[in-house]
């Protein structure tokens, strides 16, 4: 430690601080910038953009794209449908999630080794599309808003991730609680939750990114053009060739209507705009959560 304190940097060392910035800033860059690109076309004016020369600004800025967007019903309901599935998913996967890791974290609980083989055996394998089709409309689930929540509320790599968190709150805040007359289910709510808000906030951020970015679901289980959600608008939007036949094919006549009104705003231009709309809510809500990401809640809760 004595000699780490009294260490000099050498002209050795800055110069190989000096290239690890400067690639990482690269990297960064390179990283970012299909993300700014995408925001600068959101704000250019549709046809400018199709000349091209635009890079870190809007060369002609306009709101028109923006105004376009919202404007017809069909994205309006598919972002309502996304925040809809998003937040009942964050909310019920991580509840039931973490009572499921909490009881698997209870060393007393009988048969516990079996039950975790068994959920672990059962996240090797998946049964494919087809049988997941045919589960699926068995349950009526096809073409049901339901079908963006229920089958994603149980994942045991999350169950994993919470058990292994629970495992390392001291089994005393546990027995001190239950001397207090507090039952299981008492102890969870007031003793476990919150001290585990660094975990609960990483799967919260897991679920939820995943389930707004799904395309998946809305593109294979849902014909109805008021149930598709914006992930799945906005995969039908960038993999369609013609925008035209898009439109047409996939029930969004509105879109294409609106774009007949106003010739200043062009399918790529429109397609850039989904793209920045779909981004930012996540961007958004990542910073509140990033600060429970930092372990430490737990120091000073008790002393041995």
């Amino acid at each position: 430690m004595e000699k780490a304190a009294g260490y000099r940097r050498t002209i050795g060392d800055r110069i190989f601080d000096g290239i690890n910035y400067l690639l990482l800033s690269i990297l960064g860059f390179t990283t970012l910038y299909p993300f700014i690109y995408a925001l600068v076309l959101s704000f250019n004016d549709g046809n400018d953009a199709l000349k091209g020369g635009i890079y870190f600004w809007p060369r002609k800025f306009t709101l028109d794209n923006y105004y376009k967007a919202f404007q017809n019903p069909n994205i309006s309901s598919a972002f309502q449908i996304s925040i809809a599935r998003t937040v009942l998913s964050v909310v019920l996967s991580v509840f039931l999630t973490a009572m499921l890791a909490y009881a698997l974290s209870k060393k007393g609980m009988p048969g516990r080794k079996y039950f975790v083989m068994f959920f672990y055996f059962t996240m090797l394998f998946d049964a494919g599309l087809i049988p997941k089709y045919v589960i699926y409309r068995k349950m009526n689930l096809l073409n049901n808003f339901w079908i963006y929540v229920l089958p994603g509320l149980y994942n045991f790599y999350n169950a994993i991730v919470m058990k292994t968190y629970f495992d390392g709150i001291p089994d005393s805040l546990s027995e001190a609680a239950e001397i207090d007359g507090c039952s299981e289910l008492q102890t969870f709510f007031r003793i476990i939750l919150p001290l585990s808000m660094p975990v609960l906030a990483t799967i919260s951020l897991f679920v939820g990114v995943g389930s707004w970015n799904d395309w998946f679901t809305g593109e294979y289980f849902i014909n109805k053009a008021e149930l598709v959600s914006a992930a799945t608008l906005l995969n039908k939007l960038l993999s369609e060739a013609s925008f035209e036949s898009s439109a047409g094919a996939n029930g969004f006549e509105n879109i294409n209507e609106s774009i007949r009104q106003n010739s200043n705003v062009t399918p790529e231009a429109l397609r850039m705009t989904f793209l920045i709309i779909l981004t930012v809510p996540i961007l958004c809500i990542y910073p509140f959560l990033q600060k429970y990401f930092v372990k430490g809640v737990m120091i000073g809760s008790i002393k041995e």
